[in-house]
Parts: C-alpha cells; sequence; structure tokens
C-alpha cells in the first residue's frame, strides 16, 4: 500500500439501532439522552462516537488494532496512536515537528486536531505549528432519530453506600435511557483534504473496518444495546466526488412506516430501511458497500 496514494472522496451512513440504551448523555442535563428540543428526535453527537473509535484503536494490544493489522497490512513506517489520551505528555507533542507528528497520530491524521490551542504563548511564539490545528480528512454529522424518542427514567439503588455513614445508596431518576429509536448519522471524506493532513488509504481502510465495532465492543451498563444495523460506504471515483452526497444519503434514509411518524417507535419492525442504491447512482461511484459484512 503506497503512503502517498490518493484517498477518494467518500459518502457513509450509519443507521444505529437503540434499545433501552442511553446512546449520548447531555452532561449538562444529569446524562439525559440527548434530544433536538423542538420536536423531540434524539441526537448523538460526533465527538461521542469518533470517542469510542478512538477508545478501539489506542488499545495497541487489543483485538482489533491486532486484528486489523493482520487483515489489512497496514504500513509498518506509519503509527497509529491517539492524540486525543487522557495522560498525554503536551510538552513532548509540542516539540514534534510536522511530519513526526502527523507519522504518529492516527486520529490527527484522520480526522484533524486543535492542539495548538492547548500550547502556551511561548511555544505558540517558536511558529512552524500549524501542524497542530487542522481541519480532518473525514468528518461525521450529528446523528439523528427518524422519529421522536421516549425516554423511560428510572430511580437506581446501590446495595453499598456511596456517602460515609450510609448502607445503602439511591439515584433518583439516575438511569435514563432512550427505550427505541433508528438513527442516521452521515460521514464524509474529503479526498481533496488527505494530502494536508498525510492521510492515506490504510488510515481509511482502518477507520472502515473499526466502524461497525464502535458500539458492541464498548458497550456499558447504561448502554448496553447500541447496534450499528448498517454502515453504508460509497467510495467515489475521484478526490473530488462523482455523485452529490445529497443522492446518496437520501436514498438510504429509513422511514417510519407503521404508527404515527410523529410518535417513538417501538421497534425495527416499524421502520422501512433501503437497502441499496439505485443503478443510475451506482454507476457514478467507484463502489458500494455495507461495512458490517465485510468479515472481522
Amino acid at each position: 500500500m503506497n503512503k502517498n496514494s490518493s484517498v477518494n472522496r467518500g459518502t457513509g451512513l450509519l443507521i444505529i439501532e437503540v434499545r433501552n440504551s442511553n446512546p449520548n448523555g447531555d452532561p449538562d442535563a444529569e446524562s439525559e439522552p440527548r434530544t433536538v428540543d423542538s420536536d423531540g428526535r434524539g441526537i448523538i453527537s460526533p465527538v461521542s462516537y469518533k470517542r469510542k473509535l478512538r477508545d478501539l484503536i489506542s488499545d495497541s494490544e487489543g483485538a482489533l488494532l491486532q486484528e486489523a493489522t493482520k487483515q489489512l497490512g497496514l504500513l509498518q513506517d506509519k503509527k497509529y496512536e491517539i492524540l486525543e489520551t487522557r495522560g498525554r505528555n503536551r510538552q513532548a507533542i509540542g516539540k514534534m515537528d510536522e511530519e513526526s507528528f502527523l507519522n504518529t497520530y492516527w486520529d490527527a491524521r484522520v480526522f484533524g486536531n486543535t492542539f495548538l490551542e492547548s500550547l502556551t504563548a511561548e511555544e505558540k511564539k517558536k511558529g512552524g505549528k500549524d501542524h497542530f490545528i487542522s481541519t480532518g480528512t473525514v468528518q461525521f454529522g450529528v446523528g439523528v432519530s427518524v422519529a421522536p424518542v421516549e425516554i423511560e427514567r428510572l430511580t437506581t439503588t446501590n446495595k453499598a453506600g456511596v456517602e460515609e455513614n450510609k448502607d445503602r445508596g439511591m439515584a433518583p431518576l439516575g438511569f435514563r435511557v432512550v427505550r427505541h429509536a433508528v438513527y442516521v448519522m452521515p460521514f464524509f471524506v474529503n479526498g481533496t483534504r488527505a494530502a494536508r493532513t498525510q492521510c492515506g488509504p490504510d488510515d481509511i481502510e482502518l477507520l472502515k473496518f473499526a466502524i461497525p465495532h464502535a458500539y458492541r465492543n464498548t458497550a456499558s451498563a447504561i448502554r448496553p444495546f447500541v447496534e450499528i444495523r448498517h454502515a453504508w460506504y460509497a467510495e467515489h471515483k475521484s478526490p473530488l466526488g462523482s455523485c452529490p452526497d445529497s443522492l446518496i444519503l437520501d436514498s438510504l434514509q429509513p422511514k417510519k412506516t407503521k404508527g404515527d411518524p410523529s410518535e417513538a417507535s417501538i421497534s425495527i419492525d416499524d421502520y422501512e430501511i433501503p437497502v441499496n442504491l439505485t443503478e443510475d447512482i451506482l454507476a457514478r461511484l467507484h463502489s458500494f458497500e455495507d461495512l458490517n459484512l465485510k468479515e472481522s
């Protein structure tokens, strides 16, 4: 795989089903599942989803990166470390030149970064730090549910108290979940940006490999069932793109066809979910696939 190979534009769409889980809590609202104020539809932030991808890839000894290395033949002269991690050595990173920085951090190559904002005034004055603030090659959009969501709130208890002199604990309405919903989250690969951040085909292939695993391999007590039903990826014929994104995304948009569309769903059977593109759209693309169907 050529490190300097060009990257074609890509248009992706994740179809995410949620059952009795909180896919993205709002820290400003006691971790209430995020919703759109105007119509009650659920939201998953791009930051939340990318965090899960970073967590999987940051585990150098984990099954995902090891399997990806074996299957994809990742370049040996590049590193796939994660910049956005706790406990990073800011001073050491701030001294890195552009080549070393981009060669080391996968998420800086793919998602871009704003590390410059954390540097001291003295470090910024030294110049040559443009690589520490960069728009990424890959952008994820906001995930929005097809229909409004219904939130279940329960009080949880703890047999062992968390406060001094208490032999039991209680969290009033501490369990807040979406009963059922289907979210759609678009993402885009900007091939014209790839050279600037040294994002190569290997980096995009690693992203595509990790996408289906983001939720099922980072599940938690409050998020036991968040499943990517489809992970559509359309590769264009050039870095500039060969088909409008809107044609692809609109063609793959699920619709709530059972019951009132303005009410929350009960199950996946309430939806009509497209499973392919029309021939005229496919003819404008280099390839089209569901990343969920890849062997991994």
